[in-house]
């Protein structure tokens, strides 16, 4: 088994997500008292916040690209990013050390690929939604035709995660107004939890399109590598 190295705690409510299926993925496919080898470089989210406010790049890139120095240091065989926000500067840390990165959204693109699909809606922070770097590697590397909900419910969502989500809070207008965002995409005809937290949010039984939530894609690539 390859030893995973992950970069977690933007936000740690979804890290512990990674965590518990990394190791109840080991343990299912092994068996017995199996479990992930794993190395979990936690940040305090805190210290990320102002830097993503105010769009420092460069800042994050280079707090990102020194947790994965230290993680290859430590003996981690792979880099994992348990955030879709963070891979605006995903190139950082890949030029940072020699080892392999799994980026979620080549994981994400893959799978809807494979399910023949091609316009994706893409549910993220307003980072996500604003900004192309997640749509234009979909349009760039898989041919498809992703879209983002309408600015006005960018910034509602992005409150969602921010001020509740990524707080443990989880709320039922909260969830009645993401559903009401998909139901009103027009033309799309599927749909990418584009932020590690809305599966704490919604469920694929929510929506009748099929869902491609990246937290779970992301680990089924990790274990796939480490196994």
């Amino acid at each position: 088994m390859k030893t995973i190295g992950l970069i977690g705690g933007t936000s740690w409510e979804s890290t512990v997500d990674y965590y518990k299926l990394l190791n109840s993925g080991v343990r299912d496919r092994l068996g017995g008292m199996h479990s992930c080898r794993l190395i979990l470089s936690s940040v305090d989210f805190a210290e990320f916040t102002p830097l993503l406010q105010s769009r420092d790049w460069g800042g994050l890139g280079e707090r990102l690209a020194a947790e994965a120095r230290m993680l290859e240091q430590a003996g981690a065989q792979v880099l994992v990013l348990c955030t879709n926000t963070m891979h605006k500067v995903a190139d950082r840390m890949v030029a940072a050390t020699k080892l392999p990165f799994l980026d979620i959204r080549d994981v994400t693109g893959r799978a809807i690929v494979a399910q023949g699909l091609k316009r994706p809606l893409l549910l993220g922070t307003r980072y996500t939604m604003e900004d192309d770097f997640f749509t234009r590697h979909l349009v760039e590397h898989f041919a498809l035709e992703p879209m983002v909900p309408a600015p006005a419910d960018q910034l509602v969502l992005d409150r969602i995660i921010f001020d509740e989500l990524v707080k443990g809070v989880v709320k039922p207008a909260a969830k009645a107004e993401v559903l009401r965002m998909i139901a009103t995409a027009q033309g799309a005809d599927c749909v990418i939890f584009g932020c590690t937290e809305i599966g704490m949010l919604l469920a694929p039984a929510d929506i009748e399109f099929p869902v491609f939530d990246t937290l779970r894609l992301h680990v089924e690539a990790a274990l796939a590598f480490a196994l």
